[in-house]
């Protein structure tokens, strides 16, 4: 994948965590232990990615993660919450800052493949991570594709509030929410990226 062909990141949060993000950042899951938040993540994908070392790097859960496409996996997941998620956009300037990685799947998988920022983008396949479906008769292409659009972008510890340029909501509920909390901020109705 090429730089020019990223318009932005996305981070998927629930909309009530939305006023800390705001003030503090995006937090890697370490130091978001330590604030009051609402995790809409599975945890038994965060216990396996609690025991995953980025090679040459730190654990993890020391970095705040990024989609390259937010319309995923973990979305697809908890479409019936919808009404109370957002997908935060964020800048690809991000990929220029020290120390962030990019891994080609989601970090996590078993066939996971790192590099640094930003040209560590030339390994994501583009094809696959930005793909309408990752559904596949083929046991083994299932896996590759679904683990290829959860692609990330790990920043070491936080993401600065000033790379966040707007969010997308699945419909008005969510965005009159977003817009109570926050005026300043773009929201995006967008029912197809989040599977409605």
């Amino acid at each position: 994948m090429k730089r020019s062909e990223l318009k932005e990141l996305h981070y998927i949060t629930e909309i009530g965590n939305l006023a800390s993000i705001l003030k503090s950042g995006i937090l890697s899951n370490k130091r978001a232990q330590q604030v009051a938040h609402t995790s809409i993540a599975d945890s038994t994908i965060q216990n396996r990615r609690a025991k995953v070392v980025v090679p040459g790097g730190r654990p993890l859960h020391e970095y705040a993660c990024l989609y390259i496409c937010g319309s995923n996996v973990m979305l697809y997941k908890r479409r019936g919450q919808h009404k109370d998620i957002c997908v935060l956009q964020v800048s690809t300037d991000v990929l220029d800052l020290p120390g962030v990685v990019v891994a080609d799947a989601n970090a996590s998988s078993d066939y996971v493949r790192f590099a640094a920022a930003p040209n560590g983008l030339r390994i994501v396949n583009r094809e696959l991570t930005f793909a309408e479906r990752w559904t596949d008769p083929d046991l083994i292409a299932y896996y590759q594709k679904k683990s290829a659009k959860c692609a990330e972008v790990l920043i070491p510890d936080r993401v600065d509030p000033k790379y966040i340029g707007g969010c997308y909501v699945s419909c008005a509920v969510s965005r009159d929410r977003v817009i109570a909390i926050s005026s300043k901020l773009d929201v995006t109705i967008d029912t197809h990226l989040f599977f409605l």
